[in-house]
Formats: structure tokens, C-alpha cells, sequence
């Protein structure tokens, strides 16, 4: 069965996990999903991750989710850009999440990396997702 929206189902497992209080959680993998859970973990959302090989052409993404005093430190991680609704934003025009306080994950030329990223190196894109 195939998934309409791989990058969805990431951060529903992540929200669902974080919510019950597990310390990992795992799921397919992919490129953008790898690329995505390195910017959560060099901003501080999450410990780390890995990818592992569970069969022939089959590899499997497990993220490590990082608590803060038996909080969660992901409060919110919602799906900006959708498949049914790609959303662009230029360089001028990307979104500030809570004044700074959270990032915006963006997809450009340059690969996948936050507002403050893409503001600094000048280049705009699909913005996937606010975390904060």
C-alpha cells in the first residue's frame, strides 16, 4: 500500500509517539526524511537518528525523541506545505514561526534547511513544516 503523504505520516508518528512518552520511534525511510531528521537534530528537537537496513531494497528510519523535565521538547509539528496544496514562498517571503522561536523547514536548490537558513543564504522553496 503506498501513502499519499510520506512527510505526514512522519510527523503524525512523531506527534504520537512524543505524545505517549516513547523514546524512539520508527518508520520508512527516505531521503527527505533523513534530510529532515538532521535539521530537527542540529536545531535540538530530537537526540539523533539512524537508518537500518531491515531487508532487500527496505530501510527503516528511527528517530530518538528528545524530553525536556518529562516534556516533550517538540510542542507542535504541523504539515504547512501539502500534496494537494504545494506551498512556495521566495526569499523575502518566508515564514517567521512564533517570532523566531520556532523553525520553519524549507525545501530549496540547496537541499533541506530552516527559514534562518535559507533567509542567510539567500534562496526561497517549498516550506514543509513549522515546528516549534
Amino acid at each position: 500500500m503506498s501513502m499519499t503523504d510520506p512527510i505526514a505520516d512522519m510527523f503524525v508518528r512523531i506527534r504520537n509517539a512524543a505524545a505517549v512518552g516513547k523514546p524512539t520511534v520508527k518508520m520508512p525511510s527516505s531521503k527527505i526524511k533523513v534530510s529532515i531528521a538532521k535539521v530537527l537534530e542540529d536545531e535540538g528537537y530530537i537526540r539523533g537518528s539512524r537508518v537500518t537496513d531491515t531487508g532487500p531494497g527496505k530501510k527503516e528510519l528511527e528517530v530518538e525523541l528528545k524530553y525536556y523535565e518529562g516534556k516533550p521538547v517538540i510542542e507542535q509539528l504541523h504539515r504547512y506545505s501539502k500534496s494537494s496544496l504545494r506551498q512556495y514562498r521566495g526569499k523575502h517571503d518566508l515564514p517567521k514561526v512564533m517570532g523566531g522561536l520556532g523553525i520553519a523547514i524549507i525545501s530549496t536548490s540547496k537541499g533541506i534547511m530552516t527559514d534562518a537558513q535559507a533567509r542567510e543564504q539567500g534562496v526561497g522553496g517549498e516550506v514543509l513544516c513549522f515546528v516549534a
